[in-house]
């Protein structure tokens, strides 16, 4: 995998966040509501946030696994525009894999970006201009 992006692992700030719809039955609700209630959690926000990052420390090693297996890059993936013209003119093709932010400069236009990436696999975030999106969305795994 060849990447001239830039990797930082980091915990994210307000507006560095992904809102994610949960659904869940309504007994699980109501314990949801009676935890908030007695000033367990500040709100059913911090309940859910506080449980995800539970499960994800019972599986850390498995995902530190995974991530060397597959060699992705974790946290945030810059892409500027000067970075991709070097890509193209060097005659490289990106494949990314990012889990985290993957976010596309907004001056890169549809086509240097189609012909920067071969391939994105993003777990996680994607920003781009629309445009750029429509151009990389047979190339978005």
């Amino acid at each position: 995998m060849k990447s001239s992006g830039t990797a930082v692992a980091h915990r994210p700030r307000t507006g560095e966040t992904e809102k994610m719809t949960v659904n869940v039955g309504v007994v699980d609700l109501g314990h949801v509501d009676l935890l908030v209630q007695e000033g367990f959690y500040s709100n059913r926000s911090d309940l859910i946030r506080t449980a995800l990052r539970n499960q994800l420390a019972v599986h850390a090693d498995t995902l530190k696994q995974t991530v060397a297996r597959r060699t992705l890059t974790v946290g945030l993936q810059h892409y500027s525009r000067a970075e991709l013209e070097a890509v193209v003119a060097a005659g490289q093709r990106l494949q990314v894999q990012v889990v985290g932010l993957t976010r596309i400069a907004a001056d890169v236009t549809p086509e240097l970006a189609r012909a920067a990436f071969e391939s994105l696999t993003v777990l996680g975030a994607f920003q781009a201009s629309p445009a750029v999106r429509r151009a990389l969305s047979d190339r978005i795994h």
